[in-house]
């Protein structure tokens, strides 16, 4: 192998590299996750007549961009924190493989960049309220989390507006039915996020992080906080027939994952427990787009 083709490997091999590190920056499939909620709920406003291919790829690429703008910020803001913990020791920023500074610039171009794309193919509104929950997320919910657990609630909001975000995106308006898939997601993530919580207990802890309902750790109190919660999801669930957003069937389904997710939860406040826990979480991951796409194609138009 001559001397160029050696060059020619190592680019690429950097440049591969290179683009893995942006992928984990920006946390590609957290953030497909929410982006995928956002889409969904977009295609849910009751303005739109038939998919539009293009813009709904448009609204896919300006919420990565905005989504992987607030993990970016949050992966260069707990840099030290993600080095002390081995599920997140080997990011690139608190690896070391990326400046601190490289984060910082990737987020404020990615954040200004998707935020402007709300604003000029959808709706002012959208674009605002996608700027406000960046903010939320990167400057409130991320410092917050080593002093207090209320840092859960405040994440909340970050969190479930996606499912906002998609609807004002295609109504441009505020109307019940995007608070009521707002109020979906954000009961959702409660035991959605106290299971990690929980699994992750150990090395949340020895970093100074926050995030059980509870001082004294995993207990029956937390169990008791996912299942409450877990139960919140039952009328929620069912708002979305009774306001004419989603036909029958929907409902039904929704009622039945919400019976799963207090059962599991219940579970948890029984066994107390790891395993429990991880149950609870791979639960959840399976309940959001089974609830979603039960929505849309039930969609009452």
């Amino acid at each position: 192998m001559n001397e160029k083709q050696t060059d020619t490997q190592n680019t690429s091999y950097s440049l591969a590299s290179k683009v893995k590190d942006y992928f984990e920056l920006t946390k590609f499939t957290l953030s497909f996750t929410v982006v995928f909620s956002c889409v969904i709920c977009y295609l849910l406003a009751t303005k739109i007549v038939g998919y539009n291919l293009a813009m709904i790829l448009i609204l896919f690429l300006a919420g990565m961009l905005i989504t992987g703008s607030a993990n970016a910020i949050n992966q260069a803001v707990e840099k030290d924190t993600d080095a002390q913990m081995k599920r997140t020791g080997k990011r690139p920023v608190a690896s070391g493989r990326m400046k601190q500074s490289e984060a910082y610039v990737f987020a404020a171009v990615a954040g200004v960049v998707g935020c402007w794309m709300m604003w000029y193919f959808f709706n002012l509104s959208s674009a605002m309220l996608s700027l406000f929950s960046l903010f939320l997320y990167a400057f409130i919910y991320t410092p917050l989390k080593k002093v207090n657990s209320i840092a859960v609630l405040i994440g909340a909001f970050p969190g479930a507006f996606p499912c906002l975000i998609g609807w004002v995106a295609g109504n441009d308006d505020f109307a019940m039915g995007g608070w009521i898939l707002f109020g979906i997601q954000f009961l959702w993530q409660f035991p959605h996020f106290w299971a990690i919580a929980w699994v992750s207990h150990t090395d949340y802890s020895r970093v100074g992080f926050k995030l059980l309902p509870s001082d004294k750790g995993p207990t029956k109190f937390t169990a008791l906080q996912a299942v409450m919660y877990s139960v919140l999801m039952i009328p929620v669930g069912i708002l979305p027939h009774y306001f004419g957003l989603t036909g029958q069937v929907s409902m039904y389904i929704l009622i039945l994952c919400n019976l799963f997710m207090v059962v599991q939860s219940l579970r948890l406040y029984k066994e107390m427990d790891v395993k429990a826990a991880r149950r609870v979480m791979f639960s959840s991951y399976i309940y959001l787009p089974i609830v979603l796409l039960a929505l849309l194609a039930d969609k009452i138009h």
